[in-house]
């Protein structure tokens, strides 16, 4: 984010509503209450002073307001937000390209900046640090260094996995901030708002229970709004309560702790296929068919934010918490069964 992260394409539609739900001032971004308060100093420091604002590096699970945080500081700062992501610069014409058509005090958004090709990070120092852009023109005998000057601009990187950034470019973010989930409580609050933001009749339980099978993820629990939403126009009077929203996720296989299908999958696979663990990503994703980095990006992080498993240096362990949840007899009995 969800929709899964890494799922579905949007259509304009979709983009334009996935839009509209969106906070555009820190007054109206819930959660995350610490880092609001220094980006807000922040954005308030530098707009005293008249000058651009430090590089920022947000660093997060899919789906918790990445990129809604880059579009507030943009508009805090009144600079224009240019937006790409990582995979999508191939070459490193593609960065001086979006480099040199920014404009002072502009903005640029690389979502997954940890997938930068490392030829191409490198670019990215001088500009980062001096404003400056060292582009190769020609080959061999005929190569030459050309230096552009370039715009004071802010470069605002978002990540999945900040292990995966190179040292040299980790430290050029003078500012570092992480995103966490969310409790029950803060995402009841965005559910209620994106309800009325979309003309759904809901009432205090009917949020809560919405939100507490988020998964801790506002992308989520906007994703599980509209289709509890969907549930009850047809099957219901259009208002969405706790009998419905319950009615509806269950429907969703969505269970009272938020688990869904992949994420029982995996605990079962575990558990069944490989003793409880410990079992390598690898192992696991063919067990369970999903790719490597979805498991270590989407799945886990809830799983073991929750209790459920436990990563260790020789692999995937489950807890005694996942036998409960799964209904299965624990590792203490010689074969793992159901109850």
């Amino acid at each position: 984010m969800p929709e899964r992260p890494n799922a579905d394409v949007l259509t304009k539609p979709d983009v334009a509503l996935e839009m509209t739900l969106r906070p555009s001032l820190f007054s109206e971004f819930t959660g995350q209450a610490k880092v609001k308060e220094r980006l807000e100093i922040s954005v308030q420091a530098a707009r005293q002073r008249g000058e651009p604002l430090d590089h920022i590096l947000l660093n997060g699970p899919p789906g918790l307001g990445k990129t809604t945080l880059a579009n507030i500081i943009a508009k805090s700062m009144g600079g224009n937000l240019k937006t790409t992501s990582g995979p999508t610069i191939e070459k490193a014409s593609d960065l001086a390209g979006l480099l040199t058509n920014l404009e002072e005090g502009d903005l640029l958004f690389i979502d997954e900046i940890h997938r930068l090709q490392k030829t191409i990070e490198e670019y990215l120092y001088p500009a980062m640090e001096d404003f400056k852009l060292d582009i190769i023109i020609d080959q061999g005998p005929n190569a030459r260094s050309i230096r552009l000057n370039l715009p004071r601009f802010t470069l605002i990187g978002a990540t999945t996995r900040s292990g995966l950034l190179s040292a040299p470019l980790l430290t050029r973010f003078p500012v570092r901030e992480r995103v966490d989930y969310y409790t029950a409580e803060q995402l009841q609050k965005i559910v209620i708002r994106s309800a009325h933001l979309l003309g759904i009749e809901i009432d205090e339980q009917g949020g809560l229970e919405i939100a507490r099978r988020s998964r801790g993820t506002p992308r989520i629990a906007n994703n599980l709004l509209k289709r509890v939403r969907d549930y009850a126009q047809v099957r219901g009077d259009g208002r969405i309560s706790m009998e419905t929203a319950d009615r509806a996720l269950a429907l969703l296989e969505i269970d009272q702790h938020g688990l869904d299908e992949m994420d029982k999958r995996i605990l079962e696979a575990i558990v069944l296929k490989f003793g409880g663990g410990p079992v390598g990503v690898s192992s696991l994703a063919v067990a369970v068919g999903e790719e490597p980095d979805t498991i270590e990006e989407v799945y886990e992080p809830y799983l073991i934010m929750e209790g459920y498993l436990n990563r260790t240096s020789q692999g995937r362990v489950v807890t005694e918490l996942a036998y409960q949840r799964l209904g299965l007899v624990g590792r203490g009995s010689a074969q793992p069964r159901l109850l």
